[in-house]
């Protein structure tokens, strides 16, 4: 997965053996910088109430997909436990995307960095 900035936009391209485990037919997703309501590096809340639907668990390996919780639909692509990149979003298809990228805090910091020089406004 491959992270990056455009126009305002905080892209996450997808490899195609990750649009399998996901079941995304989507290779890209665009969230608007102004939707990102929180970025955090700390390791996400997971449960067994979630409803995986459509997606890929297999424990201790991979969680991958569209699941359904409390807050809503979220998206994660989660392949190690360390690392993590989470985003909570206003506005969007997905409440949350939760993946592991290996420069996790390097892109929350560029993420909140490149809000701020902006000045863009989280509400």
């Amino acid at each position: 997965m491959k992270l990056s900035i455009t126009d305002d936009k905080l892209m996450l391209n997808l490899e195609w053996y990750e649009q399998l485990w996901a079941f995304n037919l989507n290779k890209t997703l665009e969230i608007p910088l102004k939707n990102i309501e929180e970025v955090t590096t700390a390791e996400p809340e997971s449960n067994w109430q979630e409803i995986r639907a459509p997606g890929t668990f297999v424990p201790g390996i991979i969680k991958a997909g569209t699941y359904y919780t409390k807050i809503g639909r979220e998206f994660w692509y989660v392949r190690q436990e360390k690392n993590y990149l989470t985003l909570k979003l206003k506005d969007e298809y997905y409440k949350k995307i939760i993946i592991t990228i290996d420069e996790s805090e390097f892109w929350a910091n560029q993420i909140d960095n490149y809000l701020y020089s902006r000045n863009i406004k989280r509400e």
